[in-house]
């Protein structure tokens, strides 16, 4: 490990927040020649045996998730508990830039010394996250947070990532959202451990009825976890009405569901990472400019008949190993 990833090791461990955003930099960064030392940081973050605890958030456009995450992080932070936010903001398809707004959103957690927030992009992700998350989890842990929120840019079929790195999975809905969002709901509605209908305070009649249909429609699924039926709950950030009760049911989760479970879930999602991790290895070898240089003058053989597809394949992959 080089003397400044080091520094940056040490800085985490010891709780300072720049270096905890330096080395989230680099586990995040794209470039090959920084995977050596982000591997090794994140290594020696994992080595402190630290463990927060971990809760995923994920809702439709407009449910209001960072709006709620100011006020439940807050809330945690009334408790004296330190609150950790990864907010991943959607990349530009044309661009590739994303706005990481979503501090700005978080008034009170922005200015709270209890908590942390780093917006990062998603960089076009199909899982709402970034491909880094995991790694910058464990370094939040490192740093001695008591909490990690990660907020995903939204819901769909393929957003359902975030659900195999964290312990407890929070689906925000709103009420009268219209049945042109069921397929949206349904692909994520499986994998929560809760459904908060945000927004109550609006028209509390409306929301009771929706959540009497989501209890109805979760009867459907099998138990997620054993001994947890997944709860909904009404509530509001804006009043913050039952996010008291949505933390206290977290909690519950925990003793309910039982530490040797979720420690068997936690090496299960590294597992999960570790197979992503050598999938992201091979897409950052194959955009090196020297296998490209290979790649092409293969597909030209291939082109021009002078290789069948399935030599070119060979060929390929050889390159792959040979730049290892």
């Amino acid at each position: 490990m080089e003397s400044s990833t080091l520094d940056i090791l040490e800085g985490i461990k010891s709780g300072n927040r720049f270096s905890l955003s330096k080395g989230i930099t680099l586990v995040e960064s794209q470039r090959s020649d920084h995977l050596p030392e982000a591997n090794a940081l994140t290594r020696g973050c994992f080595e402190t045996k630290k463990t927060a605890i971990r809760i995923g958030i994920t809702g439709v456009p407009g449910v209001g998730k960072s709006t709620f995450i100011d006020a439940f992080g807050s809330h945690l932070t009334g408790l004296g508990l330190t609150v950790a936010v990864l907010a991943i903001d959607p990349s530009s398809q044309r661009s590739k830039g994303s706005i990481l707004g979503d501090k700005t959103r978080m008034d009170r957690l922005s200015a709270d010394p209890r908590a942390y927030i780093r917006p990062s992009p998603s960089n076009l992700n199909l899982g709402g996250v970034n491909s880094a998350t995991r790694q910058s989890i464990i370094l939040c842990e490192a740093a001695g947070f008591d909490v990690v929120i990660v907020e995903t840019v939204g819901v769909g079929q393929s957003e359902t990532e975030v659900y195999n790195m964290v312990d407890f999975f929070l689906l925000l809905m709103i009420a009268g959202a219209g049945d042109e969002l069921q397929g949206i709901k349904r692909g994520v509605m499986e994998l929560a451990h809760a459904i908060f209908i945000n927004k109550s305070d609006i028209d509390e009649k409306a929301a009771k009825l929706a959540a009497q249909e989501y209890r109805s429609a979760l009867k459907l699924y099998p138990p997620l976890e054993p001994n947890w039926e997944t709860p909904v709950v009404c509530g509001s950030s804006l009043t913050e009405q039952n996010i008291p009760a949505l933390w206290k049911m977290i909690e519950t989760f925990g003793n309910d569901v039982g530490q040797e479970a979720l420690i068997v879930k936690r090496r299960e999602q590294d597992l999960r990472w570790m197979q992503q991790s050598i999938a992201d290895l091979l897409v950052i070898k194959m955009s090196s400019d020297s296998f490209k240089e290979q790649l092409v003058a293969i597909e030209t053989q291939v082109l021009n008949g002078e290789v069948t597809a399935f030599e070119g394949l060979q060929r390929s992959l050889e390159e792959i190993m040979a730049n290892r």
